[in-house]
């Protein structure tokens, strides 16, 4: 059984060297800051213009398509008040037109919390010697071998915070699609028929960097977690 504990205790380790790995790499890409999103999508920055034109051309479309509908209310057709309406495609406008500055003020609000979070002092993490401490309090509490059960409990571990930390880079990558598409956004607020829509992507914004924080936050716990294990692994 020696060889075999051997075995299996280079395999545990090697799951978390890559756990270690896997952690630094996907961190990186974390934040309210668009710059890594532009790093691996550099196409969104180029076809931002486009949402830009196509924005502005729908907030002027509805707005001549509306006051020609006004001409119509005598045959029964239905439509917006035209003051309001050119007051609120004006406006509009100015939100897409500036989408990009609007979205910078958003994300330095939502990185403001994240930051603390992530730049919160905590004990030092090394999944390879959580494995190792592991190994020995279950070889202190169980007779034999317990290679197999500290590896079947170190994947556990690992799979759970892999899925933990691909959520969370899977949540950025929505954030940044959200932010770049920001333009069209806007301009869904101008017309009366899908200010919905508007009003849906406001709260699905909103409860992305929301979302975005709380993965930080559960990870951050993650890790003092394991670093507190390793510091003094007997008052766990």
């Amino acid at each position: 059984m020696g060889i075999l504990d051997s075995i299996v205790e280079w395999i545990a380790t090697q799951i978390m060297n890559l756990l270690d790995l896997v952690t630094g790499s996907v961190l990186g890409a974390l934040g309210c800051d668009m710059s890594t999103f532009l790093r691996y999508f550099p196409a969104a920055e180029t076809l931002y213009d486009v949402f830009v034109a196509i924005a502005v051309g729908f907030i002027l479309l509805n707005l001549v398509w509306q006051l020609f509908k006004n001409f119509g209310l005598g045959v029964g057709l239905s439509a917006e008040d035209p003051i309001k309406l050119s007051i609120k495609s004006i406006i509009f406008i100015f939100l897409a037109l500036f989408a990009d500055q609007i979205m910078v003020i958003i994300l330095n609000i939502a990185g403001t919390p994240y930051s603390w979070i992530v730049d919160t002092a905590l004990p030092p993490i090394d999944f390879a010697s959580f494995g190792s401490v592991l190994t020995v309090i279950i070889g202190c509490l169980a007779s034999g071998s317990v290679s197999l059960i500290v590896i079947i409990l170190v994947i556990i571990i690992a799979w759970n915070f892999i899925k933990l930390l691909f959520e969370a880079a899977e949540r950025y990558i929505l954030v940044g699609v959200l932010v770049y598409t920001a333009p069209i956004a806007f301009a869904t607020g101008a017309a009366e028929s899908t200010s919905n829509v508007f009003s849906a992507w406001c709260r699905m914004l909103g409860g992305q960097l929301f979302l975005l924080i709380m993965n930080a936050w559960c990870l951050r716990l993650f890790t003092s977690m394991v670093g507190t294990f390793l510091a003094n692994p007997l008052s766990i």
